[in-house]
């Protein structure tokens, strides 16, 4: 009887092995991690993970909520702010003449701008993906838009309470300290996700291309590029 002709060994070994290559390619990722939740470099850590934006979140709603207090002064809501430290100095600063032209140069008291903008980090904060520093850069960016400004003119404000105003409000003090602990805490994502763009466009100078990663757009050439980023040395 004649028997059917079979392909030699070694080339089933190579078809075998070339299956698992194209199997394993596309994830460096050690088995045992979230590929959502992986460590970037320079970090040890990933910025966009969930027990990273949590304390965020909680600390804008805490530090929106202190702001609501004292809006509720400015719009005369309230007789006096609350403040445990330097008595009638809130209220002074409150309804100071530099509180009083900023209200009429913006339409808004500087407090109640200060509730929209702690809201706005508290939402922002909770929005996207544990990868959203690759997935999702332009809510990275807006997030931190919205937290790092809010820092600076916290420290600004501070400055003119000594300075200009020669008294202090107990709880702008500390919604000024909140704000910097914000800015500390959500600097991490930020750079990780302009590293992640930035890579895109040294690899590619493709405007379309830096475009679709900014948006979020999934493509081989994007993946490469996060990947690129995840496989860098930790500091």
């Amino acid at each position: 009887m004649s028997q059917s002709p079979t392909a030699p060994r070694h080339l089933n070994t190579d078809r075998v092995n070339t299956d698992r290559e194209n199997t394993d390619r596309g994830s460096t990722a050690p088995k045992d991690i979230d590929p959502l939740n992986r460590p970037v470099p320079p970090y040890k850590h990933n910025p966009s993970a969930w027990s990273q934006r949590i304390p965020i979140c909680l600390l804008a709603f805490v530090a929106a909520i202190i702001s609501s207090h004292l809006s509720l002064y400015q719009w005369g809501l309230i007789d006096s702010a609350w403040d445990p430290v330097f008595g009638d100095g809130s209220n002074r600063v409150l309804k100071s003449d530099t509180a009083m032209s900023m209200y009429r140069i913006l339409g808004i008291h500087d407090a109640a701008l200060g509730v929209l903008a702690y809201l706005g980090d508290a939402v922002l904060g909770f929005a996207g993906s544990p990868r959203r520093w690759q997935y999702r850069p332009w809510l990275v960016i807006l997030f931190g838009i919205d937290v790092i400004p809010l820092g600076i003119v916290s420290v600004v404000l501070v400055v003119i309470q000594a300075f200009v105003l020669g008294e202090w409000c107990f709880l702008c003090l500390v919604t000024a300290a909140i704000s910097l602990i914000l800015v500390y805490w959500a600097w991490d994502e930020v750079r990780v996700s302009l590293a992640y763009l930035k890579i895109v466009w040294q690899d590619h100078h493709d405007v379309k291309l830096f475009w679709k990663a900014f948006w979020g757009s999934r493509t081989e050439q994007l993946d490469q590029a996060g990947e690129k980023l995840l496989s860098r040395e930790v500091a």
